[in-house]
């Protein structure tokens, strides 16, 4: 039966810490012309959402960005920020941190996850007890007795292509049942915006799995499986086209600098998965490097064969980090570096 009833999904970031958590609401509009001006500013209980007190848990969602939601017949994905009742910044938006956005920054973040077994508390592929087969046959994997989840992953895929998100590719990651994709975005607010809604997808296509979604940086502890990370690749206008060693090192030595304002806000447990080992840096040194992927900062093969234009990839950042603020804390180095 038509209907000139459209179905809004209202996402936003909750106040849990030191990781946030991923909410959403539905809205009926009708006759809605699925542009974001035309998304009203919409009321939550803070209270439920440890991001205020009872007495005073009114806060307001503010559209930010919209995405066709592809599973739902006339239905739209709205990432929303989080403003007090006076429409200040709530303490928990992440989003308002960033103070330069235009599209002279492009962000590409690589992120990992983990497909999580609800019932077994275990990734697909780990049996009851013990560990599957070590590391090694998993990483761009194919087969039953390599792959775990695909069905869920490729899901995903599809709906974030066909809701308009930026995918740039997916491949399976090192260990058994955990996986990457690739988000890519001119722009630090959009980057985050869309790095959001893919999660947002990624959460509700693993619930028809059975799975969550385990976003934390080493889910599997002290043992000799790779954690998670959230690999941020970046440039400005400078990067990409002066073709200069210099700005390079430049932007590198900066970023040294300034280790304790990345740390804290590249996620949380992040020290468990920076030891050094599994392809990162230890998280209290820093380095830099040409295709090191044991450094803190990559300098990709293709910066340097491109003539010194290009990105660099900070490698950093946990799985659960919060892109908006990963992207503003890589802006403020970077122009700290070239002013």
């Amino acid at each position: 039966m038509a209907t000139n009833k459209s179905k809004l999904e209202y996402i936003w970031l909750d106040g849990n810490f030191p990781t946030q958590s991923l909410r959403s609401k539905t809205l009926i509009q009708n006759d809605f012309d699925g542009k974001l001006e035309s998304c009203p500013d919409w009321s939550f209980d803070g209270s439920s959402t440890g991001q205020a007190e009872g007495s005073t848990s009114d806060l307001i969602l503010k559209p930010v960005a919209i995405f066709e939601d592809p599973s739902r017949v006339n239905g739209f994905l709205v990432m929303t920020e989080v403003l007090n009742a006076d429409g200040s910044p709530h303490d928990s938006n992440g989003r308002a941190t960033i103070d330069d956005d235009d599209s002279d920054f492009w962000f590409g973040f690589e992120q990992e996850y983990f497909l999580w077994d609800t019932e077994t508390e275990l990734p697909p592929g780990f049996p009851h007890r013990g560990f599957p087969r070590p590391q090694g046959p998993y990483y761009c994997s194919v087969g039953a007795a390599n792959a775990y989840g695909r069905d869920c992953v490729e899901e995903h895929l599809d709906l974030c292509l066909d809701a308009g998100i930026n995918v740039e590719g997916i491949n399976a990651e090192v260990a058994a049942g955990q996986w990457e994709f690739q988000v890519f975005s001119k722009g630090a607010k959009n980057a985050g915006d869309q790095t959001w809604v893919a999660r947002y997808l990624a959460e509700r296509v693993a619930e028809g799995y059975g799975y969550g979604i385990n976003w934390h940086p080493k889910p599997l502890g002290d043992t000799d499986w790779n954690g998670s990370g959230m690999h941020a690749n970046f440039s400005n206008g400078v990067m990409r086209e002066n073709g200069d060693e210099n700005i390079f090192t430049k932007i590198c030595e900066e970023f040294g600098n300034n280790i304790r304002r990345h740390i804290d806000v590249y996620g949380a447990d992040n020290n468990q998965r920076l030891t050094g080992q599994h392809e990162t840096q230890s998280i209290d040194t820093f380095s830099y490097g040409l295709y090191d992927r044991g450094a803190s900062i990559r300098i990709p093969v293709a910066t340097v064969e491109g003539g010194w234009k290009g990105r660099l990839e900070d490698r950093r950042p946990a799985s659960n980090a919060d892109p908006y603020k990963v992207a503003a804390a890589i802006i403020q180095t970077t122009k700290d570096a070239l002013d």
